[in-house]
Formats: C-alpha cells, sequence, structure tokens
C-alpha cells in the first residue's frame, strides 16, 4: 500500500536499554539473551529491543501496546527526547541519531511537532498564545507567528476562541489547541502521544474523527500512539503492535486482524468487530471458471457447473468484463430449447462490488437466489474473483466451517 511513496523515517535496530550497565547488558542483548536475563544479570530493563520499520510520507503510522510495552518510550526516541542505546533513526534521509544537539534542536523546531496526552497548555497564556508558542521558541517575528497560530487555530476549529484562557475550555478543546500548537510549526512529521487517551469516550471517538478529517486534507507523517486497538485501527494505515519493547507485527488492520504474526496478536484482536474492516479482497476466490459470452453456449456452460459442482457461474465478455450470472436451472432450460448463446438467461441485475468493500457493506447484498458477490475493478469493471455468502455468513458471525455445518446438522435434526 505505500510502496508508492515516499520514505519519510526509517529506523533500524533501534535499542533503549535504561540502568548504569547499559554497556553488558547490550552485548548480553546481542547474544540473543532475553529481556528477563538481562535483567537478572545487569540489573538492566530492555525498553525497545532492535526495534526495524519503515514510515511513508504522508501515513498515518499508530503504534500500539499495553502498558509497559515500549510504545512511547520508542516515539520518544524518533525525536531523542529519550536518547536510544543503540541503533538509527533516519528521518528524510538524515541520520538523526548521529546529529549534534545543535542540529538535533533545529529539526525538533522545523521537522517535528508532538502532541501530549495531558495537553501540555501553559495555564497563565490565552488560546492564541498557547498555539504561537513553538513559533515563539523559534524565534519566529510576533505578528507572523500569531498569523500561523490563528490560522491553525481555524483549522482545527476553534476559531473565536483565540482569548480564551486553558482553564475555560473543555478537555477535547484543550486538545485541540494542543494539536494547533504543533500544526502552527508546519511540521513534516507529527508524532502524537496517545494524543486522546484522557478524553470521555464521546469527545474522543470525535477528536479522532476530526483527526482523520484533517489528515484527508493536510496529508502530514503522522506517528500515533495508543493501548486502544479500536483507536488504532479507526485511525491507522498501518499498525506495529509491541509487546515487551519487541515488535510482534506491522500491517494494516486487515492483515492483522487475517494474518495474525503471533498468539500474541491473535489474542489481541479476537475480540474486534471484524466487519467493518475485513474487505472483498481478502474474501475472494480469485481462481474460479467462468464463461465467455461469445465462445460459450448453455451446454458448455452445463459441462462446466457439473465438472465443479456449481450451479452458477459468472459471463465475461472477451476483454474479462463482468456481464453477469447463468444458472443451471436456465442453462437446462436453453439446451432443451436448442438455444446456443447465453445472452437470453444472463441475469445482469446481481451483486458486484470493489476491492475496498467490507463485510458490513457486503452483508446487504446477500439474496435469497444464494448468489455469488462479483468483485470487479472498480475502474475497468474487469473480473476480478467472486465472495460466496457462506465465506460472507463465516466472517460476519466469525464461525469456522466446522461450526457452520454442525449448525446446519442440528437445525435438519430439528
Amino acid at each position: 500500500m505505500t510502496s508508492n511513496k515516499n520514505l519519510k523515517i526509517k529506523v533500524e535496530d533501534l535499542t533503549l536499554i535504561f540502568g548504569n550497565n547499559k554497556t553488558e547488558a547490550l552485548k548480553l542483548l546481542n547474544k540473543g539473551l532475553t529481556k528477563e536475563e538481562i535483567l537478572k544479570k545487569t540489573n538492566c530493563t530492555v525498553g525497545v529491543n532492535k526495534a526495524s520499520f519503515e514510515i511513508f510520507e504522508g501515513e498515518m503510522f499508530v503504534i500500539m501496546g499495553l502498558s509497559g510495552s515500549g510504545k512511547s518510550t520508542l516515539l520518544r526516541c524518533l525525536n531523542r527526547l529519550i536518547e536510544p542505546t543503540d541503533g538509527d533513526v533516519i528521518i528524510n534521509g538524515r541520520n538523526i541519531t548521529k546529529e549534534s544537539n545543535e542540529k538535533l534542536l533545529d529539526t525538533r523546531r522545523t521537522e517535528m511537532s508532538m502532541v501530549f496526552q495531558n495537553f501540555g497548555l501553559l495555564p497563565h497564556r490565552t488560546v492564541l498564545d498557547n498555539a504561537a508558542f513553538g513559533l515563539e521558541i523559534r524565534n519566529e517575528e510576533k505578528n507572523s507567528r500569531l498569523q500561523k497560530a490563528q490560522e491553525a487555530l481555524e483549522t482545527v476549529g476553534l476559531k473565536g476562541f483565540e482569548n480564551q484562557m486553558p482553564s475555560q475550555l473543555s478537555g477535547g478543546m484543550q486538545q485541540r489547541v494542543g494539536l494547533a500548537r504543533a500544526l502552527a510549526n508546519n511540521p513534516q512529521v507529527l508524532l502524537m502521544d496517545e494524543a486522546f487517551s484522557a478524553l470521555d469516550p464521546l469527545i474522543r471517538s470525535d477528536m479522532q474523527d476530526e483527526l482523520l478529517e484533517l489528515q484527508s486534507k493536510l496529508k502530514k507523517t503522522i506517528v500515533f500512539i495508543t493501548h486502544d486497538l479500536d483507536e488504532a485501527i479507526k485511525l491507522g494505515d498501518r499498525i506495529l503492535i509491541m509487546k515487551d519493547g519487541i515488535i510482534e507485527q506491522i500491517g494494516t488492520a486487515e492483515d492483522i486482524l487475517t494474518n495474525p504474526a503471533s498468539d500474541y496478536v491473535k489474542a489481541f484482536v479476537e475480540k474486534v468487530d471484524r466487519k467493518n474492516i475485513i474487505t472483498a479482497g481478502s474474501l475472494m476466490f480469485k481462481k474460479v471458471a467462468a464463461c465467455h459470452i461469445h465462445k460459450e453456449g448453455p451446454k458448455a456452460a452445463i459441462h462446466k457447473m457439473r465438472d465443479l459442482g456449481n450451479d452458477v457461474l459468472p459471463v465475461l465478455s472477451e476483454d474479462r468484463t463482468f456481464l453477469g450470472l447463468v444458472w443451471l436451472r436456465d442453462c437446462l432450460a436453453a439446451e432443451k430449447k436448442g438455444e446456443k448463446s447465453l445472452s437470453s438467461i444472463l441475469k445482469s441485475e446481481v451483486p458486484s462490488v470493489y476491492m475496498h468493500y467490507t463485510v458490513e457493506e457486503m452483508l446487504p447484498l446477500i439474496t435469497e437466489s444464494r448468489a455469488p458477490i462479483t468483485v470487479v475493478d472498480e475502474n475497468t469493471g474487469k473480473f476480478l474473483g467472486i465472495v460466496t455468502q457462506s465465506s460472507l455468513i463465516i466472517e460476519s458471525t466469525r464461525f469456522d466451517k466446522n461450526e457452520i455445518i454442525e449448525l446446519k446438522e442440528k437445525a435438519k435434526e430439528q
């Protein structure tokens, strides 16, 4: 999904060790000892264990895990608020782990901004002055920084609140001020550390929606930290899951739900409502027999269906554009009449979807006729595959095939 985008951040073997004997602890880590073994031998704690990943320009990259997983620590290593013990952080092709303090300070001021969980607002300053604070630190001229702060406040929906004090605002509005302060710097990379965790659930959901709307306009590179899987799924183009300082898996929400890389990830995602995440592209069967409208008639269609054990087949044009479905009963009737073409029995008013359609969007298309749902290319209409009704039912109910069979058998007995 990101192969056509420019690489923004590259992290290679990033390691952070807490304690007084880091050198020895790192040697033991390189030898393959576990976090527990290193703690016992050196009294040092491995906070981040050889993390390697890439983030692309304009991507919303979510790092998630439970408390103590190392996610916030990893984020702070990206801008060296915490100094990594080993490894590299490369931003825009520059290795910032090798930069001088002066150069690093300039990088933070011009290329990266951070939004914290606790808002971090200055209580004695107005909303406008809070939004302009980062630019003030950067020694930007007053009129210029106030204008940029004003624009940032308008971007996050706080026009008219410029002269209020932070204490006069709700939690959600205070977090918007923090976001405006970060955006006023016009950063290339926005780091958000559990930015919505302190908010009430309803306000939190609204802020997630607003962030997605902002991102659709601004196209920033955002690294977002959360412990909430639902939040990660809602926001992330890709998700990195951590446990005990180790990266367990990186992928889209769909990747992680359909192919969990470990028992930990599997347990983590098993209670997620998958219907709004799993797509036709994941469920469809690609190698599907079909009839060609100008090459095959009812007799050929009957032979194909009998060989395959099917009672329905998709019909395609010469360039594989999907035209509709034909059913076995109709083919048998047409063959009896001596018809040579499928045109008269072709059912064109049948459900078809694009690759990105979710299970939730496809479920209303299930009909009493048991017709499969055809997947076609969004731009060309060419046939890509089919989603069977049984696979939709299995996915939407989260029963496996054996459970479905058992349910059918019980229904017969009753």
